[in-house]
């Protein structure tokens, strides 16, 4: 009873991603990667269950648990906005663009230790680099990860640079 019960919601998540798929300009190979790695991982709404409660949620045993962000204590957080305070490094009141503090008034911030200045050569080789790797974030809801995070059979494994 399970198995057809998950069958027809891989049938159904499957017909919905090709739905989206044809939005969304993915090939069938991508919608049917994704739906085998949801369904690996328990990421698709558990049958049944009329809130939008996923399978990894319901039985976390059963799914290998993802890695959550490090949580950061109240005084790392606090050491960190009275450097970016010093530094000018935060966006300036009353300002309705995103222009920080040391942006407009770099005279009263020490200035930023910038990281040796590359080419546009190199810039274009490091982006093309990272296209071709997914080294990129992920757009949507989930931009605390990248593309080759989140899709792991779609890009080959990056090459570290020097």
């Amino acid at each position: 009873m399970k198995l057809h019960l998950l069958s027809a919601l891989a049938l159904i998540a499957v017909g919905f991603c090709n739905q989206v798929s044809a939005q969304t300009g993915k090939t069938r190979e991508q919608v049917k990667a994704e739906l085998a790695e949801a369904t690996r991982t328990g990421d698709i709404i558990a049958p049944g269950d009329s809130s939008t409660r996923r399978l990894n949620e319901l039985r976390p045993s059963q799914y290998q648990a993802t890695e959550k962000p490090k949580v950061k204590t109240r005084e790392e957080v606090k050491a960190e906005l009275a450097q970016a305070i010093r530094a000018g490094d935060i966006i300036a009141p009353g300002d309705s663009s995103t222009r920080k503090l040391n942006e407009l008034k770099p005279s009263k911030y020490p200035a930023n230790e910038k990281a040796g200045a590359k080419t546009r050569d190199e810039v274009k080789a490091a982006l093309a680099e990272a296209v071709r790797t997914g080294n990129l974030p992920a757009q949507g809801n989930d931009n605390s990860r990248k593309l080759n995070e989140l899709y792991p059979g779609r890009y080959p494994v990056a090459t570290p640079t020097r």
